[in-house]
């Protein structure tokens, strides 16, 4: 039998998410406002994870087990919008914990407010232990001019578990795009800003989890490319122009990016934008990055601070590294100029 629509579709995938689920589940079904369907995807787990949301499922009848094989956070977002029933979407990831009256604070400013399409929220930092995680960072803005003006000045725009949003308008600019994978949930923000009014609720009704083996830890370099296509992406579409990116599945090396976007110094501009994000992590100082950050020495990147970083690649167990980046501090511009060409800041 059918039941009716909830007012509420909590969105959740997970892949191999076992640590943290339990309380993340609990968090979503101790909410005072209970309205609400919640779809939990397996996207081919190999740990317990599926048997914990039997477990739930099988005390909850608002609880929907999706499993099959792994296709990908993004994937797996599309077909949560695709399979959701409400008209309100939450975000809700299987490390993070809300607080009791989330939904019904989210959903209580939705109503009263239908020019916003997007509401997030303020968080609380945690780390795998529950303990307070410090973060350099200013909290999330509250209107969609501050959300306008934090776009600017490259500041945080939304924390994605905390979201809730209006599903038909996600579908209508496309959902997530697969090109963006680790950074799909900016790409979407700066997508939609063109046709709705975005806000959070200075509110902390999310305890957002920091840990070493979360996504943007192990994947930080190409979270940190591909964020940096995406505002690139959107001072094109800002300026009037076509965004040939839109029609992506896969993100071109950077060297092809010019060409992508009919521009010379895109690439050029994309590991400006990169390389400072990189310094300080090990995951991105271990892989691909350090040759991004290498590039964008030699191409007159600012050095200052760099002979710091030589340092932190001993630390992190890279001494080769440590070392080739000191042959490139030392044979390359010192001075802390400037990359050569800038493109809109974003």
């Amino acid at each position: 039998m059918q039941h009716s629509v909830p007012s509420i579709s909590v969105a959740m995938s997970v892949y191999n998410g076992e640590r943290f689920l339990a309380g993340a589940i609990e968090s979503v079904l101790e909410q005072t406002f209970a309205d609400f369907e919640f779809l939990i995807l397996d996207d081919g787990s190999r740990d317990a994870t599926r048997a914990i949301v039997a477990h739930y499922a099988g005390h909850d009848p608002r609880i929907r087990l999706i499993a099959r094989e792994n296709r990908g956070l993004v994937a797996s977002l599309n077909e949560l919008l695709a399979v959701s029933r409400a008209p309100l979407i939450a975000r809700m990831d299987a490390d993070d914990l809300c607080l009791p009256e989330r939904f019904a604070h989210q959903i209580a400013f939705l109503d009263d407010h239908p020019e916003i399409g997007v509401l997030g929220s303020w968080t609380d930092d945690i780390d795998e232990t529950d303990a307070p995680y410090r973060v350099d960072a200013p909290d999330h803005p509250i209107d969609h001019e501050g959300f306008l003006a934090a776009i600017d000045a490259g500041h945080p725009l939304l924390c994605h578990p905390a979201v809730m949003f209006r599903r038909e308008l996600v579908l209508s600019v496309g959902g997530y795009h697969p090109a963006f994978r680790h950074c799909e949930d900016l790409d979407l923000w700066l997508r939609l800003a063109s046709v709705t009014r975005v806000a959070n609720l200075p509110e902390r009704l999310l305890r957002y989890r920091h840990y070493s083996q979360q996504v943007s830890s192990r994947h930080a370099t190409e979270q940190q490319i591909n964020a940096a296509v995406s505002r690139i992406a959107y001072a094109e579409r800002l300026a009037g122009r076509a965004d040939p990116t839109s029609t992506l599945s896969v993100m071109p090396p950077i060297d092809n990016l010019d060409a992508l976007f009919g521009q010379t110094g895109v690439a050029q501009e994309v590991r400006a934008r990169v390389a400072p994000g990189l310094l300080y992590s090990r995951a991105g100082l271990g892989d691909a990055g350090f040759d991004i950050v290498c590039r964008y020495i030699r191409e007159g990147g600012c050095c200052a601070g760099l002979w710091r970083t030589v340092a932190r690649l001993v630390l992190f167990g890279y001494p080769l590294r440590a070392l080739r980046l000191a042959m490139v501090l030392a044979t390359h511009n010192t001075s802390g100029r400037p990359a050569a060409r800038t493109l809109a800041t974003v």
